[in-house]
Protein backbone atom coordinates (compact mmCIF):
# COMPACT_ATOMS: atom_id res chain seq x y z
CA UNK A 1 0.00 0.00 0.00
CA UNK A 2 1.07 3.04 -0.78
CA UNK A 3 0.97 5.43 2.23
CA UNK A 4 -0.71 9.02 2.48
CA UNK A 5 2.87 11.00 2.81
CA UNK A 6 4.27 8.94 -0.41
CA UNK A 7 3.24 11.30 -3.23
CA UNK A 8 5.10 10.18 -5.60
CA UNK A 9 4.87 6.99 -7.65
CA UNK A 10 7.58 4.79 -9.02
CA UNK A 11 8.19 7.00 -12.61
CA UNK A 12 7.96 9.95 -10.25
CA UNK A 13 4.47 11.62 -11.19
CA UNK A 14 2.57 13.05 -8.27
CA UNK A 15 -0.39 11.24 -7.97
CA UNK A 16 -4.34 12.21 -7.13
CA UNK A 17 -7.00 9.44 -6.75
CA UNK A 18 -10.68 10.17 -6.36
CA UNK A 19 -13.04 8.21 -5.08
CA UNK A 20 -16.97 8.71 -5.73
CA UNK A 21 -20.17 7.13 -4.26
CA UNK A 22 -22.45 7.14 -7.39
CA UNK A 23 -25.77 8.18 -5.50
CA UNK A 24 -28.91 9.54 -6.49
CA UNK A 25 -29.66 7.45 -9.69
CA UNK A 26 -33.46 6.92 -8.00
CA UNK A 27 -34.38 10.29 -6.59
CA UNK A 28 -33.14 12.03 -10.33
CA UNK A 29 -35.66 9.75 -12.05
CA UNK A 30 -38.56 9.80 -9.29
CA UNK A 31 -37.85 13.88 -10.06
CA UNK A 32 -39.05 13.07 -13.63
CA UNK A 33 -41.36 10.68 -13.37
CA UNK A 34 -39.59 8.35 -14.28
CA UNK A 35 -38.14 4.43 -14.15
CA UNK A 36 -35.79 4.22 -11.84
CA UNK A 37 -34.09 2.09 -14.82
CA UNK A 38 -33.93 5.53 -16.61
CA UNK A 39 -31.74 6.75 -13.66
CA UNK A 40 -29.45 3.64 -13.62
CA UNK A 41 -29.04 4.40 -17.62
CA UNK A 42 -28.12 8.13 -16.98
CA UNK A 43 -25.52 7.48 -14.22
CA UNK A 44 -24.21 5.11 -16.71
CA UNK A 45 -23.61 8.06 -19.23
CA UNK A 46 -22.23 10.45 -15.77
CA UNK A 47 -19.58 7.56 -15.40
CA UNK A 48 -18.50 8.21 -19.08
CA UNK A 49 -18.19 12.09 -18.57
CA UNK A 50 -16.18 11.25 -15.18
CA UNK A 51 -13.80 8.76 -16.88
CA UNK A 52 -12.85 11.34 -19.73
CA UNK A 53 -12.72 14.43 -17.20
CA UNK A 54 -10.66 12.78 -14.81
CA UNK A 55 -7.05 12.54 -17.07
CA UNK A 56 -7.92 16.39 -17.59
CA UNK A 57 -8.24 17.45 -14.35
CA UNK A 58 -4.88 15.29 -12.44
CA UNK A 59 -6.99 12.55 -11.54
CA UNK A 60 -4.36 9.49 -11.85
CA UNK A 61 -6.58 6.53 -10.37
CA UNK A 62 -10.36 7.10 -9.93
CA UNK A 63 -12.66 4.64 -7.54
CA UNK A 64 -16.50 4.30 -8.28
CA UNK A 65 -18.80 2.54 -5.79
CA UNK A 66 -20.68 1.01 -8.82
CA UNK A 67 -22.45 -1.55 -6.58
CA UNK A 68 -22.33 -2.69 -3.09
CA UNK A 69 -22.99 -6.15 -1.14
CA UNK A 70 -25.88 -4.53 0.28
CA UNK A 71 -27.85 -3.80 -3.39
CA UNK A 72 -29.07 -7.51 -3.75
CA UNK A 73 -31.41 -6.50 -1.25
CA UNK A 74 -33.25 -4.24 -3.55
CA UNK A 75 -36.30 -5.22 -6.08
CA UNK A 76 -35.09 -8.13 -8.20
CA UNK A 77 -36.10 -6.30 -11.54
CA UNK A 78 -34.34 -3.67 -10.34
CA UNK A 79 -31.29 -5.85 -9.85
CA UNK A 80 -31.71 -7.43 -12.85
CA UNK A 81 -31.88 -4.24 -14.71
CA UNK A 82 -28.19 -3.16 -13.02
CA UNK A 83 -27.14 -6.52 -14.24
CA UNK A 84 -28.08 -5.63 -17.57
CA UNK A 85 -26.34 -2.24 -17.52
CA UNK A 86 -23.19 -3.83 -16.28
CA UNK A 87 -23.07 -6.48 -19.11
CA UNK A 88 -23.56 -3.70 -21.46
CA UNK A 89 -21.08 -1.29 -20.04
CA UNK A 90 -18.05 -4.27 -19.87
CA UNK A 91 -19.15 -4.60 -23.55
CA UNK A 92 -19.15 -1.46 -24.94
CA UNK A 93 -16.98 0.70 -23.42
CA UNK A 94 -13.98 -1.53 -22.31
CA UNK A 95 -12.03 -1.28 -25.59
CA UNK A 96 -12.92 2.78 -25.58
CA UNK A 97 -10.82 2.41 -22.26
CA UNK A 98 -8.49 0.58 -23.79
CA UNK A 99 -7.41 3.61 -26.66
CA UNK A 100 -7.28 6.02 -24.49
CA UNK A 101 -4.78 4.01 -21.91
CA UNK A 102 -7.04 3.12 -19.06
CA UNK A 103 -6.47 0.28 -17.10
CA UNK A 104 -9.40 -1.36 -15.67
CA UNK A 105 -9.80 -3.34 -12.54
CA UNK A 106 -12.99 -4.74 -10.58
CA UNK A 107 -12.78 -5.27 -7.01
CA UNK A 108 -15.06 -6.58 -5.17
CA UNK A 109 -16.80 -10.51 -4.64
CA UNK A 110 -17.52 -11.47 -8.06
CA UNK A 111 -18.61 -15.01 -6.68
CA UNK A 112 -22.63 -14.13 -6.83
CA UNK A 113 -22.24 -12.54 -11.01
CA UNK A 114 -23.12 -14.94 -13.75
CA UNK A 115 -20.32 -16.15 -15.58
CA UNK A 116 -21.19 -14.09 -18.01
CA UNK A 117 -20.28 -11.02 -16.32
CA UNK A 118 -17.49 -12.69 -14.61
CA UNK A 119 -15.89 -13.11 -18.49
CA UNK A 120 -16.66 -9.76 -19.76
CA UNK A 121 -14.73 -8.63 -16.47
CA UNK A 122 -11.90 -10.85 -16.83
CA UNK A 123 -11.34 -9.68 -20.63
CA UNK A 124 -11.63 -6.51 -19.96
CA UNK A 125 -8.96 -6.46 -17.14
CA UNK A 126 -6.84 -8.13 -19.03
CA UNK A 127 -7.01 -6.49 -22.51
CA UNK A 128 -6.31 -3.34 -20.37
CA UNK A 129 -3.69 -4.43 -18.06
CA UNK A 130 -0.71 -2.58 -19.68
CA UNK A 131 -2.12 0.45 -19.27
CA UNK A 132 -0.29 3.33 -17.95
CA UNK A 133 -2.79 5.97 -18.05
CA UNK A 134 -5.89 6.43 -15.19
CA UNK A 135 -6.52 3.97 -13.15
CA UNK A 136 -9.63 2.75 -13.12
CA UNK A 137 -11.22 1.10 -10.43
CA UNK A 138 -15.52 -0.14 -10.33
CA UNK A 139 -16.26 -1.56 -6.87
CA UNK A 140 -18.67 -4.47 -7.47
CA UNK A 141 -20.62 -6.43 -5.09
CA UNK A 142 -18.13 -4.52 -2.92
CA UNK A 143 -18.44 -4.30 1.00
CA UNK A 144 -15.62 -2.51 3.16
CA UNK A 145 -16.51 -4.65 5.96
CA UNK A 146 -16.28 -8.09 3.80
CA UNK A 147 -12.90 -6.77 2.58
CA UNK A 148 -11.58 -6.53 5.99
CA UNK A 149 -12.91 -9.61 7.30
CA UNK A 150 -11.85 -11.91 4.16
CA UNK A 151 -8.41 -10.24 4.50
CA UNK A 152 -8.59 -11.45 8.25
CA UNK A 153 -9.46 -14.90 7.35
CA UNK A 154 -6.37 -15.07 4.84
CA UNK A 155 -4.11 -13.48 7.20
CA UNK A 156 -4.73 -16.22 9.90
CA UNK A 157 -4.79 -18.95 6.90
CA UNK A 158 -1.11 -17.91 6.31
CA UNK A 159 -0.47 -17.55 9.69
CA UNK A 160 -1.55 -21.10 10.67
CA UNK A 161 0.85 -21.98 7.63
CA UNK A 162 4.04 -20.42 8.88
CA UNK A 163 3.99 -18.04 6.17
CA UNK A 164 2.94 -14.97 8.37
CA UNK A 165 4.34 -14.41 11.71
CA UNK A 166 1.79 -12.40 13.71
CA UNK A 167 4.24 -9.98 15.83
CA UNK A 168 5.90 -8.53 12.41
CA UNK A 169 2.41 -7.64 11.23
CA UNK A 170 2.04 -3.81 10.66
CA UNK A 171 -0.78 -1.70 8.66
CA UNK A 172 1.50 -2.34 5.87
CA UNK A 173 1.41 -5.45 5.69
CA UNK A 174 -2.18 -5.79 6.26
CA UNK A 175 -2.96 -3.42 3.84
CA UNK A 176 -1.52 -6.07 1.30
CA UNK A 177 -4.23 -8.13 1.95
CA UNK A 178 -6.87 -5.53 1.18
CA UNK A 179 -8.43 -5.81 -2.54
CA UNK A 180 -6.60 -2.66 -2.69
CA UNK A 181 -3.18 -3.68 -2.40
CA UNK A 182 -1.70 -2.26 -5.57
CA UNK A 183 -3.59 1.34 -5.08
CA UNK A 184 -2.60 4.67 -3.43
CA UNK A 185 -5.21 5.24 -0.69
CA UNK A 186 -7.92 7.82 -1.55
CA UNK A 187 -6.94 11.67 -1.14
CA UNK A 188 -10.62 12.42 -1.48
CA UNK A 189 -13.54 10.46 -1.36
CA UNK A 190 -16.97 12.59 -3.05
CA UNK A 191 -20.20 11.47 -2.45
CA UNK A 192 -23.27 12.58 -4.22
CA UNK A 193 -26.91 13.31 -3.78
CA UNK A 194 -26.35 15.00 -0.46
CA UNK A 195 -26.25 12.09 1.69
CA UNK A 196 -23.38 12.61 4.63
CA UNK A 197 -22.17 8.54 5.32
CA UNK A 198 -19.47 6.47 3.35
CA UNK A 199 -21.84 3.41 2.98
CA UNK A 200 -19.09 0.44 4.41
CA UNK A 201 -17.01 2.08 1.20
CA UNK A 202 -13.01 1.79 1.29
CA UNK A 203 -13.42 1.94 5.44
CA UNK A 204 -9.94 1.16 6.21
CA UNK A 205 -8.10 3.28 3.18
CA UNK A 206 -10.73 6.30 3.63
CA UNK A 207 -8.46 6.53 7.49
CA UNK A 208 -6.96 9.76 6.46
CA UNK A 209 -9.15 10.89 3.31
CA UNK A 210 -10.68 14.37 2.77
CA UNK A 211 -14.72 13.84 2.45
CA UNK A 212 -16.90 16.20 -0.22
CA UNK A 213 -20.30 15.59 -0.14
CA UNK A 214 -22.45 17.54 -2.86
CA UNK A 215 -25.89 17.99 -3.32
CA UNK A 216 -25.98 17.07 -7.30
CA UNK A 217 -27.12 13.70 -8.19
CA UNK A 218 -25.12 11.16 -9.69
CA UNK A 219 -26.96 11.40 -13.44
CA UNK A 220 -26.21 15.14 -13.52
CA UNK A 221 -22.75 14.75 -12.36
CA UNK A 222 -19.86 15.49 -14.76
CA UNK A 223 -16.59 17.33 -15.79
CA UNK A 224 -17.64 21.00 -14.06
CA UNK A 225 -19.30 18.50 -10.78
CA UNK A 226 -15.84 16.61 -10.37
CA UNK A 227 -14.17 19.85 -11.04
CA UNK A 228 -15.81 21.90 -8.10
CA UNK A 229 -14.97 19.00 -5.91
CA UNK A 230 -11.45 18.91 -6.42
CA UNK A 231 -11.13 22.97 -5.79
CA UNK A 232 -13.19 21.82 -2.32
CA UNK A 233 -10.16 19.48 -1.89
CA UNK A 234 -7.50 21.52 -2.57
CA UNK A 235 -8.29 23.95 -0.39
CA UNK A 236 -8.52 21.63 2.70
CA UNK A 237 -5.12 21.60 5.14
CA UNK A 238 -3.95 18.12 5.15
CA UNK A 239 -2.12 17.43 8.47
CA UNK A 240 -2.28 13.42 9.15
CA UNK A 241 -2.57 14.13 12.91
CA UNK A 242 -0.15 16.79 12.77
CA UNK A 243 -0.12 20.23 13.42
Amino acid sequence: MLTDSAKDMGDGNAFLHVAIIMDGNGRWAKARSLPRTAGHKRGAESVRAVVEAAPELGITHLTLFGFSSENWKRPEGEVGDLMGLLRLYLSKEVRGLHRNNVRLRIIGDRTRFSQEIVTLIEKGEDLTRDNSGLQLSIALNYGARMELVEAAKTMARDAVAGKLDPDGLDEERFAGYLLTSDLPDPDVLVRTSGEQRISNFLLWQCAYTELVFTPVLWPDFGREALSQALVDYRNRDRRYGGL
